[in-house]
């Protein structure tokens, strides 16, 4: 019952739990980093270099895979960036980047790998988004926006694949605890900034959050689980009752009302 598994980010965090994860339950996971060199060697899976943001990198990783006549059954769209900061004060060129990671070298890969996923039986793509892809989160402005499009994308994406029998859901974390705080991009707190106070102690609370976050094997679990549903849901919610609650809830509330919410929680 193993799949060939291909998940990127696997070099940490939520992505390398859930490769350690579905290569214990016997499935052959190919994880993807940027320099696999830097990491320790996995015990059960190997990691592959990948850097989403290069076009070359993606032709390179697809033709090893093509070259091999290894034919993938499941892609997991896992790897990506936090990105914090006031829309305000947030550079065009960090913001673009951002996009390049989270929504556009997503898709290329994809693009890249469909004409092998469509060689597989009944194949899978789980796309990792975010709770916070529901809402718009202030001083996440950014990440919300990249997961959100790459949320609809992946509703999109499914329809089109529906005929081609390639089964095609998101999972949206909340809040685990991994290392994505120290990855994360932070724009600075600018001395003097109208955003000065309110920025930083936001930052404290994201922080906080992270750290008293939910097992990520919570995630693996529901992956495996999507992987082998034959009729998987659009949207699968993962995290604390509270977090998913707030999806719900901002659909059955005005929308001033959930804002409030909001405002009061980062208290600006």
């Amino acid at each position: 019952m193993g799949k060939i598994v291909i998940i990127t980010g696997a070099s940490s965090g939520m992505g390398k739990v859930t490769a350690d994860y579905l290569s214990q339950q016997g499935h052959t996971v190919f994880g993807t980093c940027r320099n696999p060199p830097n990491y320790p060697k996995p015990d059960n899976y190997s990691l592959v270099a990948l850097d989403l943001t290069e076009a070359e990198s993606i032709e390179n990783f697809v033709a090893y895979f093509r070259n091999n006549s290894i034919v993938p059954e499941v892609l997991i769209n896992n790897a990506g960036v936090g990105i914090t900061g006031p829309a305000e004060e947030l550079p065009i060129a960090t913001i673009r980047a951002h996009f390049e990671t989270n929504f556009f070298g997503p898709i290329a890969l994809t693009q890249g790998l469909l004409p092998l996923l469509r060689k597989a039986d009944n194949a899978c793509i789980v796309n990792i988004t975010s709770i916070a892809a529901y809402s718009g989160l202030p001083f996440r402005a950014i990440y919300s926006a990249s997961k959100s499009a790459f949320s609809i994308f992946t509703e999109a994406l499914r329809m089109e694949l529906r005929k081609a029998h390639i089964r095609v859901a998101t999972i949206a974390p909340g809040d685990y605890a991994t290392d994505i705080a120290s990855r994360r991009h932070h724009a600075p707190v600018i001395k003097d900034s109208p955003y000065e106070t309110v920025y930083s102690e936001a930052l404290a609370t994201m922080n906080a959050h992270v750290d008293d976050g939910s097992d990520p094997i919570e995630i693996a679990k529901t992956i495996e689980k999507i992987i082998f549903e034959t009729h998987p849901k659009v949207h699968y919610l993962s995290g604390k009752r509270l977090q998913k609650f707030s999806v719900v809830l901002k659909g059955i509330i005005p929308g001033k009302w959930y804002e409030k919410l909001l405002r009061n929680h980062y208290k600006i």
